[in-house]
């Protein structure tokens, strides 16, 4: 079996349980490859040992890297196979074998490619579970378990690292985002428009790395402009089935998380938020009983407003202004969470300063999707990373442990 040869039928399986767009599906796959070779690449690199002669009369020493044995991983609906495969091709390469718990909501893509790899690997190394939440604390606290890795909400990040520090086990847990995109004066309009577009209602929002907060620093002529762009590319967006090449933008996976950004937006504008463009009531004409929402603008929202402060996981973006682009920094630096951050502009004096000066694991400089290749790790910082580590290349420590002998021959 290769994930190569049978990548595009993957990925229409992804679009067909998640909802995303066919684009966005091979663009999971992709990264799933990304981390295959990258983790081939480190086990003839990275995870070897070291070996120094004659450290005292007579003496060597030599430290080898050495697998831990089972590790679980807990993946979120909304990557079903590109967020398993930050881990698996590592652990397997390693030495370690895994046991997978999928989400309830997006089962089919992971259970698929096992199947697809139930002839490569033997019996037992790599495992999927099918079952709801209550088998999370199980997994993490069971005694032959060594470790857990886990990509889902801060909140529940939170309880498993607390649970794993009591069993004495090892923990790397991904978590929440509320991201900011800074807007320069200088900035080139017309392609950071369509970046943020991009990054904002890609996968209908319900991704980490989705910028959710839109600060623009400048006059009001040039406000009003990047207001005015945004808005008029928003509206137009192609929303629909994923499975049409001609979409940009998918459903909400289920009614229920349709439903809380719903919510989220309405307690906004009750809390003085207006509405720019509204996607509450979306049809898509064909599929009337999609769980369909709009690209959504919101205005007059402030950094202490939940709509800001919490991660909407949905297809709405805040547009803000700022004076300056320290009063932004320090929105960011105080925010609850410290995942992403992108700032665009042309200036490489104020793009070096918001570099060193933002909290985050991942910025991007005119990107505005900071998601890193797989020889690199995916870091949030505070609760947005919880753990020593990261995922992609970071975890060929959290998956093995160094032994050190010192030896002398008589």
């Amino acid at each position: 079996m290769g994930l190569e040869e049978h990548k595009e039928d993957i990925a229409r399986v992804n679009t067909q349980n998640h909802g995303k767009p066919i684009s966005d599906s091979r663009g999971d796959l992709r990264r799933s490859i990304e981390n295959v070779e990258a983790a081939i690449s480190a086990l003839l690199t990275l995870s070897k040992g070291e070996y120094q002669r004659e450290i005292a009369k007579d003496i060597d020493e030599i430290m080898m890297r050495e697998p831990l044995g089972v590790f679980s991983i807990i993946t979120p609906y909304n990557f079903p196979v590109m967020i398993p495969f930050w881990f698996i091709p590592y652990a397997i390469a390693l030495g370690d074998t895994v046991v997978v718990k999928v989400s309830p909501v997006t089962p089919i893509p992971m259970t698929y490619v096992m199947e697809l790899m139930a002839d490569v690997l033997p019996p037992g190394v790599l495992n999927l579970v099918h079952l709801d939440n209550s088998v999370v604390d199980y997994l993490v606290t069971h005694r032959l378990v060594e470790g857990t890795a886990f990509v889902g909400t801060s909140t529940i990040a939170q309880r498993l690292y607390e649970a794993s520090a009591r069993a004495g086990k090892r923990f790397l847990g991904g978590g929440s985002a509320a991201n900011y995109a800074v807007v320069m004066p200088d900035a080139n309009l017309e392609r950071t428009v369509e970046t943020l577009i991009h990054s904002k209602y890609g996968n209908a929002g319900q991704r980490c790395l989705a910028i959710q907060n839109i600060v623009v620093v400048g006059d009001d002529n040039f406000y009003n402009k990047f207001r005015n762009a945004f808005v008029e590319r928003a509206r137009v967006l192609r929303v629909g089935y994923g499975l049409d090449e001609s979409v940009e933008m998918g459903p909400m996976t289920t009614e229920q998380y349709r439903q809380n950004v719903i919510r989220k937006v309405e307690n906004a504008v009750n809390a003085g938020a207006r509405v720019v463009l509204d996607g509450r009531d979306y049809k898509v004409q064909d599929y009337p009983r999609g769980f369909y929402l709009g690209p959504t603008i919101l205005e007059g929202v402030g950094p202490d407003m939940d709509i800001v402060r919490e991660e909407v996981f949905g297809p709405v973006a805040n547009l803000m202004r700022a004076g300056n682009l320290d009063e932004v920094i320090d929105w960011i630096n105080r925010g609850k969470y410290h995942h992403s951050a992108a700032i665009f502009t042309q200036s490489g004096a104020w793009a070096r300063y918001f570099v060193n000066n933002v909290n985050v694991g991942n910025v991007g400089v005119n990107i505005g999707i900071a998601a890193p290749v797989g020889w690199f790790p995916f870091g949030g910082r505070g609760i947005s990373g919880l753990g020593s580590h990261h995922p992609q290349i970071d975890v060929i420590d959290f998956l093995t442990d160094r032994k050190t002998t010192i030896i002398r021959w008589f």
